[in-house]
Order: structure tokens, then sequence, then C-alpha cells
């Protein structure tokens, strides 16, 4: 059963690295920004999701909470 599951997340993941090839996120003229690194990680952790319509977003913009002093 372990091993059936392995297998299933293995392919899972598989399938979203090729999503997020098809979508060019791993072009060489890309630049690494939060936005870019977000959107292709969850591309690949989305899987098939993205052939039904998934098509997962970061907003980098959130502001952080600053610590009080």
């Amino acid at each position: 059963m372990k091993s059936l599951i392995g297998i299933i997340v293995v392919v899972w993941l598989v399938i979203g690295v090729l999503a997020a090839w098809q979508r060019g996120y791993f072009g060489d003229d890309q630049e690494v920004t939060c936005k870019t690194a977000g959107d292709t990680s969850l591309t690949i952790v989305a899987g098939p999701l993205n052939y039904l319509g998934a098509n997962p977003k970061v907003d980098c913009n959130v502001k952080a909470p600053q610590p009080s002093e």
C-alpha cells in the first residue's frame, strides 16, 4: 500500500512538472522572483488539477506583520 501511494505521489508531481514546463516556467529568460517561484511551485503541487482548469497564482505583495518593539 505504501508503494502504491508513493507511486501516485511521484506521478502527480511529474504531471505538475510537465504542466509547469508547458506554461514556460523553466525558461532561461525567466527572472526568479517570489511570484515566479511561487507560481512554479504551486503549479507542480497542483499536478493534474492544472489540466482540469486550475491556474494557481501567488500574490507576493502581502505585507508581513512587523514585530513589536
